[in-house]
């Protein structure tokens, strides 16, 4: 397939364009001291990335409360409805995550050079009112959200119903992510332009790959 010309950018959200703050460890570990669990956050944040590993499966979704549940149930040891509402709750809120650095510049060119600029995501609905909150939600011309098209990255629905939503072709579109699987492997399969921002360095890549987000749209020109 030939590339034309790129009309539109889409980016992927969590660890692409925002990230917990202070971490996920710290904000697990605060709530569960405030229930009268003991843990320290590194306790918190290892026993987190081992249930998402072993519950990130394909098939299953994180775009539903129940899953979320299972996995904060996993990190605490036993079943606790109360820490989970609530940081299921504080999750939802802008105060519990930063925007990086990066991202208002990336953004700001990818709009100067008359893109559609949009997201593709695996969220549940909290995304919507939490861009809103951080500030994040005008910048984009439109948010695919995997919880309203009932299909997550890597599948290839969901990035066929944001280009539909673009009005724009695969070859004519790129999309930004933080997951060589979900992100790259996904877009790529749809007809898409690609690009990993691998910030941690740790990402397994054959293809596009930038440090920087500010980077990832001249690869998608190169």
């Amino acid at each position: 397939m030939s590339r034309g010309r790129v009309r539109a950018v889409f980016f992927d959200v969590g660890g692409t364009l925002i990230h917990p703050w202070p971490s996920v460890g710290d904000i697990y570990a605060g709530v569960a001291r405030r229930h009268g669990l003991t843990a320290s956050p590194q306790q918190m944040e290892t026993a987190f990335r081992k249930s998402w590993a072993a519950l990130k499966r394909p098939g299953l979704t994180v775009s539903r409360k129940d899953w979320w549940r299972e996995l904060v149930y996993r990190v605490l040891g036993q079943e606790h409805e109360a820490c989970f509402e609530e940081l299921f709750e504080r999750f939802a809120r802008a105060e519990a995550w930063r925007i990086y650095p990066d991202v208002e510049e990336t953004l700001r060119d990818a709009r100067a050079r008359g893109w559609h600029v949009g997201v593709i995501t695996n969220w549940d609905e909290r995304l919507r009112p939490l861009l809103g909150e951080i500030g994040l939600a005008s910048r984009f011309d439109s948010l695919t959200v995997s919880c309203e098209i009932g299909v997550e990255k890597p599948g290839e629905a969901i990035f066929l119903a944001a280009l539909q939503t673009a009005g724009v072709s695969a070859s004519e579109a790129g999309h930004v992510g933080d997951s060589y699987l979900e992100d790259v492997r996904g877009a790529e399969a749809a007809g898409m332009r690609a690009v990993l921002v691998n910030r941690a360095g740790k990402n397994p890549s054959d293809g596009a790959c930038v440090c920087a987000l500010g980077e990832s749209l001249d690869l998608m020109v190169g």
